[in-house]
């Protein structure tokens, strides 16, 4: 395979930039027919009938190769990719039925739900709603913050949102439940509960660290998201007097972000360590009087790809957004792999590539999910050749993989694009269609 390799010197860091490498107009194009091939003909496999505990159709992320479970931001992304199916290969009576399966899988997570908020990470038919709540609901983590997000994007597409009302307060017990027990008052960050359930499994930043220490970056990017759904949804149930709360909450998070998450230095945004020593002890002594600390947490400086979710979530300001792209996204010493983006910097010791299947492996292997958000913020920003180059080299490995395997893998390589683990799994790797849509200028399904 013939390479060109150029040499670009930007403020004294070395960036090199891959040219004819695999991800040529050519080969991009060739695979388009080979993706949608193969997702078209097998998406009604997600689709599950009610039954026992889930008392509404639902999807499960990954056709015939996933169990019989509903799972939380597995659901959210995955109907994002099914819509985009729906509108390139479904007719309208298929849109139609696909619809009580959307929605199922929302009013399912919200009847689990009560007064205190808590919701489960993922439902099976014989989830006992009682016996599955910890003794200590505050102490564990549950469905990640992308509920209302969920929801939002399905009355979005639909411009119908009364199939919500009455379900509705248990969305907002949901969220408050974030607010009131996963947010720190110093900081105005929220954190994990704990290491488990978080999604990203061994994210350094949260694997292996003591209780509600991490105010991870893609949990305050995901519940700034989150409280700006919730606004849209208010309003959207005519519920105008309740907007404004969580458009506060969502500004004083923005904000938040802002002053504890972004770094200066290195121009990105990093989780934050609130491991700190209480300020006072239980008899009121200052700790430290002669010289106590005045800040509230301490970056944490891991080249993390949930990073750019700051574009994201269009918290980045334009100028922090360059800085984010040429600074980061461009290096190929850190995250620019030839197929996508690493999960972990190349340069920290954690970085690791060897297959883990519990927990699933965050330390620089490439996934779908993390190709596609980190594709959307360069989209947002304008970064359209950069955002070309990701999609590009997203539609070649996934092609590649359904080429010689006929399915695709939980994640891969870096650099040469071989799958690591898990032949068989869909899930959020079906967005691949949404990033062709906007390579070949064809209507985009996009998340809320």
């Amino acid at each position: 395979m013939k390479k060109t390799i150029v040499i670009v010197i930007l403020n004294g860091i070395i960036f090199h930039a891959y040219l004819a490498y695999s991800q040529t107009n050519k080969d991009w194009k060739k695979y388009s027919a080979v993706i949608k091939k193969s997702i078209y003909k097998g998406y009604k496999g997600m689709y599950r009938e009610e039954g026992g505990a889930l008392k509404f159709p639902f999807l499960t992320p990954g056709s015939s190769q996933y169990a019989d479970v509903l799972w939380d931001w597995d659901s959210w992304f995955s109907n994002i990719a099914l819509r985009q199916i729906l509108l390139e290969s479904g007719t309208e009576e298929d849109r139609k039925a696909a619809l009580k399966y959307e929605q199922g899988c929302v009013l399912n997570f919200l009847a689990f739900s009560g007064p205190d908020g808590w919701i489960p990470i993922n439902i099976n038919r014989k989830s006992d709603k009682v016996k599955m709540k910890p003794e200590e609901i505050y102490a564990q983590n549950m469905h990640k913050p992308c509920l209302a997000q969920h929801a939002a994007f399905l009355v979005k597409q639909e411009g119908k949102a009364e199939w919500l009302r009455d379900k509705f307060y248990h969305l907002q017990t949901f969220v408050n439940n974030y607010t009131n027990h996963s947010r720190d008052r110093a900081t105005g960050l929220y954190f994990w509960q704990k290491d488990g359930g978080i999604g990203v499994d061994n994210d350094p930043s949260t694997w292996d660290r003591p209780p509600r220490s991490s105010a991870s970056i893609l949990l305050n990017c995901f519940m700034y998201k989150e409280l700006k759904a919730m606004v849209y949804l208010c309003n959207e149930l005519n519920l105008n007097e309740i907007a404004p709360q969580y458009a506060k909450d969502a500004e004083n998070l923005k904000k938040a972000i802002q002053e504890h998450c972004w770094d200066e230095k290195d121009g990105f945004f990093y989780s934050v360590d609130l491991n700190l020593l209480p300020r006072k002890n239980e008899l009121g002594w200052t700790s430290h009087s002669g010289a106590p600390r005045d800040w509230d947490g301490l970056i944490q400086r891991i080249g993390i790809w949930s990073g750019f979710l700051g574009m994201w979530a269009e918290i980045a300001t334009p100028e922090q957004a360059k800085r984010m792209v040429e600074e980061n996204y461009k290096d190929t010493r850190t995250f620019n792999a030839p197929y996508g983006v690493r999960t972990l910097s190349k340069l920290e010791k954690m970085y690791n590539l060897k297959a883990s299947g519990n927990p699933s492996s965050w330390l620089g292997p490439i996934w779908g999910i993390s190709n596609y958000l980190t594709w959307k913020g360069l989209v947002k920003y304008g970064y359209n050749k950069e955002a070309k180059e990701l999609a590009t080299k997203t539609v070649i490995l996934f092609g590649r993989d359904f080429e010689r395997f006929g399915a695709l893998h939980e994640y891969y390589q870096p650099e040469n694009g071989e799958p690591i683990l898990n032949r068989g799994f869909q899930n959020w790797n079906y967005l691949v269609l949404n990033m062709l849509a906007w390579l070949e200028n064809r209507k985009l399904i996009a998340e809320f």
